[in-house]
């Protein structure tokens, strides 16, 4: 199974504001291994960055001129992704942002979902972590995995990460979905939840029943809590 790990930088944060891709940074895995092969491209966006974006990033407009534009990567870019299960952290924003350059560009270009299965990392780790911060500094600090170098953001810096923070959290998933036929298709989080993994053996049961203290002080508990 061929996965790419991808992660973006722009110029703000809103697309109906015209904000745009500055850098895109892909990390490929095989089989959930590392390959070793990535793509990494900075962009021109033809546009101001935002100060609070600018202070994220640190990716000036200065340092940008000189770089290409979207149009002119994007058949190296999509070649790159075309047929992988894209795994990126908070996919929607990201998602959104390549398909509004890919509609830009004005050519053949269908949505990014048309050539990819998408596994959005936030919303695994939304279930995995109820209530927990589930950002990727987070989540790297969770899993004791080094983010050190990262004192500003970067997409390829931060594709790495999480391709590390993915396989930390999905460990001992590999073999879930070995039983199913290669015509089985997994097309999202909510399709893999559906898979129930079958327990190894039965177990007998212990039953705990609270004390009568224990009771006492969890109906005085609701009690409050209904006041």
């Amino acid at each position: 199974m061929r996965q790419v790990v991808l992660d973006t930088e722009t110029t703000g944060l809103q697309i109906a504001d015209g904000h745009k891709i500055i850098e895109i940074g892909c990390v490929e895995l095989v089989d959930r291994k590392f390959t070793g092969i990535r793509y990494h491209q900075y962009l021109n966006p033809q546009r101001d960055i935002d100060e609070g974006a600018l202070a994220v990033h640190g990716l000036s407009n200065k340092f940008l001129e000189e770089k290409p534009l979207f149009s002119e990567i994007v058949q190296d870019f999509m070649s790159f992704v075309n047929g992988a299960e894209l795994i990126i952290h908070n996919a929607p924003f990201d998602v959104g942002f390549i398909n509004y350059e890919l509609n830009l560009v004005q050519k053949k270009w269908r949505t990014v979902t048309d050539y990819c299965r998408i596994i959005d990392t936030l919303v695994l780790a939304r279930q995995l972590h109820i209530g927990q911060r589930n950002n990727l500094d987070a989540l790297c600090k969770r899993y004791k995995i080094d983010n050190s170098q990262r004192d500003l953001h970067g997409a390829l810096l931060d594709a790495h990460l999480l391709a590390q923070v993915y396989l930390a959290m999905t460990g001992g998933q590999g073999n879930l979905f070995d039983g199913l036929s290669d015509t089985t298709e997994i097309k999202s989080l909510e399709a893999m939840n559906t898979v129930t993994p079958l327990a190894k053996k039965s177990r007998k049961l212990i039953v705990l029943k609270a004390t009568p203290d224990e009771v006492v002080t969890h109906e005085s508990k609701l009690a409050e809590m209904n006041s």
